[in-house]
């Protein structure tokens, strides 16, 4: 399970508990010295005007909860 971090923007996260859409990947975290990626972070909930004014919902999803990356979505288990 390797890729850069660009590739993971155009992906779609999925938890595989619930079968629930999590929305599109907007950022990694990365150890920096080592260059692994630890995390990937959504955005948290389904209204983003809302979030505008509510403050900062975003999931981060640690990397040993990835299970699965494809084409084009990213199997997770949260």
């Amino acid at each position: 399970m390797g890729g850069k971090g660009l590739d993971f923007k155009h992906k779609e996260v999925i938890n595989i508990n619930d079968a629930r859409r999590l929305g599109y990947v907007q950022d990694v975290t990365a150890d920096l010295e080592t260059g692994v990626i630890t995390s990937i972070i959504v955005p948290g909930g389904n209204n983003k005007f809302i979030n505008m004014f509510v403050g900062n919902n975003d999931i981060v999803i640690p990397w040993t909860n990835i299970k699965c990356i494809g084409d084009d979505i990213i199997l997770v288990e949260i």
